[in-house]
């Protein structure tokens, strides 16, 4: 199995949904209350990519690309429409849109990651594929030069910095990104007759590790 860095087409996941998924365990005790526990540190996402499919050049876009990555076999970029900014819908992506760590004078290289916060509580989500040429970067609030002053590696989301940043500066990024998926099924059916009295055929896509 390989990461093939190809984005999915854009045409066809915006019409798409999904979302994403956790895995919560809630055992009922006889006294009415509920213990509730979770294997999972990190939230995963779904998407349906059938949904997006409009036309019957969109279906031939849909085999090529499936066949091109042997059906679950290899995995591959995608833009989830609703969440692919580190900054809200409405605001432009900046440099200060996500503390991502804090200088200790000798450290330079830094992991993309991006905050939900509701009320006092937070997640952490790890970002591993940005999309090349959206990602800016701050010291201290500084915006910094991409090339001269740092680097950044798009097929892992880690940023590197000329100079390490001095102790206690934080370090902000703003950027776009992927989400690192793979098919989820090895068989695509399709009936022309079917899809063109409007309905769809189903290919579920799922979040990877990598």
């Amino acid at each position: 199995m390989a990461f093939h860095e190809i984005r999915f087409p854009e045409g066809l996941s915006f019409g798409s949904i999904g979302g994403p998924e956790r895995r919560t365990e809630v055992i009922r005790l006889s006294n009415g209350f509920e213990e509730r526990n979770t294997p999972w540190a990190h939230s995963r996402r779904r998407y349906e990519a059938g949904v997006g499919l409009r036309t019957l050049d969109d279906v031939e876009t849909l085999i090529a690309f499936f066949e091109a990555r042997n059906g679950r076999m290899h995995s591959f970029r995608w833009k989830d429409w609703s969440d692919y900014r580190s900054a809200p819908h409405s605001k432009p992506v900046s440099p200060t849109d996500q503390m991502i760590g804090t200088g200790d004078g000798v450290r330079t290289e830094f992991r993309l990651t991006k905050t939900y916060r509701s009320g006092e509580q937070s997640y952490v989500r790890q970002i591993d594929k940005p999309v090349a040429g959206t990602v800016v970067a701050a010291v201290a609030r500084d915006p910094k030069v991409e090339g001269s002053e740092f680097t950044v590696d798009a097929s892992t989301g880690v940023l590197t910095f000329a100079v390490p940043p001095d102790i206690g500066v934080l370090v902000h990024a703003g950027y776009e990104f992927d989400v690192p998926v793979r098919f989820d099924t090895d068989q695509i059916m399709i009936s022309l007759s079917s899809f063109q009295a409007g309905e769809v055929p189903m290919v579920p896509v799922v979040e990877v590790r990598v």
